[in-house]
């Protein structure tokens, strides 16, 4: 049955790309973060910067490059939205991952009144996996939308054959 084939195949590469876009956008975030961490030690450590400058800048220097990689290796079989529209909505969506993160952990230190310092890791790590997925899917659907049928490679006469347009 051409159809059954067809959908198995279809199936199949939608599992290789999740596949690959999950593995890379790990690559990149783990990469990214080893590089803010750098840059910050380099600028606060090594130079005399002040925290809050070393900071500031050792997390745009972290979120340029994990945008670079994600468009160019995670996302790089997606459309091209163009790079300010895509770095402004990739720094929006990092900022917006960011206060939830504080928030996360401010609710759980004053509110709540926790003091232990593994509980407010927990929370820091819980807000961490929550702001990771949040920006794996925000930069899926917003940043690096899918691209059109003809530029992902798929033929007119495949559509055809599924009977869909």
């Amino acid at each position: 049955m051409p159809s059954v084939r067809l959908l198995q195949q279809r199936l199949s590469g939608t599992w290789r790309t999740l596949l690959k876009e999950l593995s890379a956008f790990g690559v990149v975030g783990a990469a990214s973060f080893a590089l803010d961490l750098l840059v910050f030690q380099v600028l606060y450590g090594n130079l005399g910067t002040g925290a809050v400058t070393a900071k500031l800048i050792s997390t745009l220097v972290s979120m340029t490059a994990a945008y670079l990689g994600h468009r160019h290796w995670s996302f790089s079989h997606r459309a091209r939205t163009g790079l300010r529209r895509e770095y402004v909505l990739f720094a929006a969506i990092n900022g917006l991952t960011l206060l939830l993160g504080l928030a996360i952990v401010a609710l759980v230190r004053y509110p709540l009144g926790q003091e232990s310092a593994l509980v407010l890791q927990a929370a820091n790590v819980a807000s961490t996996a929550l702001g990771t997925v949040i920006r794996y899917l925000s930069y899926r659907r917003w940043v690096f939308p899918p691209a059109s049928p003809q530029t992902a490679g798929l033929e007119p006469t495949d559509t055809a054959a599924t009977g869909t347009r």
